[in-house]
């Protein structure tokens, strides 16, 4: 192998004329996935296939989707299969146009993902997908344009960071005597502590949290999925050093409620309505909806952490994700071991995103360079 992974082989190269016989561009041809008659999948494939897209991810293609088709019909062009020069027509026009929900401008990663999406949901209804160089062009040329003006869309939009003494006052305000209260602050402090994503959250179940033997004393192990590294991870959850912040003591009381209502395996989070009621059914136009099993949202976590900031009046941009960065933060604020923090959190080896952290980290304290200078 090359340094760079790729495999080597070493053959013998020969003339042309001692080929086999191939047809006439053969090998270039590539079938027209309507006319293929191989090109089908079984319905259970197709299931396999969406069930590899983040749950999340999937929510923002369709959304994509819809608006981009939406806009087709308008300007009179085909949404599917889509020409490059409707894909790049449909860029420039976002480029110009403010998002309908916000009134804000477009920003470069959206489009980036609006065109993931468009293919996407081409190859999902067995279409070719179309050939983007020229959308992904003019959103190149969009970015330079904002950052030359130093533009805020140029720039990610950061959650702000729930470190412990955020999560200590937001926790004052939270009724931990009731069964919703107990689940909330489960939420915000196991959360923080396996720096977990919204997605995460939900997906875990009361069989994902365990006391060994050998963490006896110790804290929890909570057997957590990683969705963007797609891989299992065991968790070492340690005891808190303050009795209402401490995430071993929240879960086991959460667990203790749960198991008062007889439920004791399945998700972990489940839905709780305002009377304190355990999974209670949702009618949408006389449909019963939801997750009939009681499992809570990604949006259901997030509003467990923007309804207690903004119960006790914390200014800032509150989301979900604000529980990971809170944790990264805190961590290397505290001079914890940047490898053992991006690996407790599940973050890939050489992940930007970590290292953004360690960066903001390293501005913060000592590690500055004009801490120590002299003036």
């Amino acid at each position: 192998m090359n340094e760079d992974g790729t495999e080597v082989v070493e053959a013998e190269l020969v003339e042309d004329e001692r080929l086999p016989a191939t047809g006439k561009g053969a090998a270039l041809v590539r079938p027209d996935a309507k006319n293929d008659p191989d090109a089908w999948l079984p319905e259970e494939v197709r299931e396999d296939i969406e069930a590899g897209i983040a749950a999340s991810t999937s929510t923002a293609y369709q959304r994509d989707f819809a608006e981009y088709t939406a806009w087709c019909r308008t300007v009179g062009r085909r949404a599917m299969p889509a020409a490059p020069q409707t894909v790049s027509h449909y860029i420039s026009h976002l480029t110009r146009t403010p998002r309908p929900r916000t009134g804000r401008p477009y920003s470069p990663s959206t489009m980036e993902r609006i065109i993931a999406s468009i293919r996407t949901m081409h190859s999902a209804a067995g279409v070719q997908p179309p050939e983007t160089k020229g959308a992904r062009k003019v959103v190149a040329g969009y970015r330079r344009k904002l950052s030359a003006a130093d533009s805020a869309q140029a720039r990610a939009r950061k959650t702000s960071p729930a470190v412990p003494a955020v999560l200590q006052k937001a926790l004052s305000v939270v009724d931990r005597t009731t069964l919703k209260g107990k689940r909330d602050a489960a939420i915000l402090l196991l959360g923080f502590a396996c720096a977990a994503r919204a997605v995460e959250l939900t997906l875990l179940n009361v069989e994902s949290v365990t006391e060994p033997a050998e963490l006896q004393g110790v804290g929890i192990r909570v057997r957590i999925y990683r969705v963007k590294n797609k891989k299992w991870q065991n968790v070492t959850v340690k005891y808190g050093s303050a009795p209402q912040t401490c995430p071993v003591a929240a879960t086991r009381e959460y667990l203790e409620a749960l198991a008062g209502q007889e439920h004791t395996s399945g998700p972990l989070f489940m839905r709780i309505d305002r009377w304190g009621y355990l999974n209670p059914p949702i009618y949408r136009g006389g449909v019963q909806v939801g997750d009939p099993t009681g499992r809570v949202t990604v949006d259901a976590i997030s509003d467990v952490v923007e309804l207690s900031m903004a119960a006790v009046g914390m200014s800032g941009r509150w989301r979900s994700h604000s529980l990971r960065r809170g944790f990264a933060t805190a961590a290397l604020m505290a001079k914890a071991d940047p490898i053992h923090t991006s690996r407790h959190g599940g973050w890939a080896d050489g992940s930007k995103a970590f290292q953004g952290y360690v960066e903001e980290a390293d501005g913060l304290d000592e590690r500055n360079p004009l801490t120590n200078i002299g003036l």
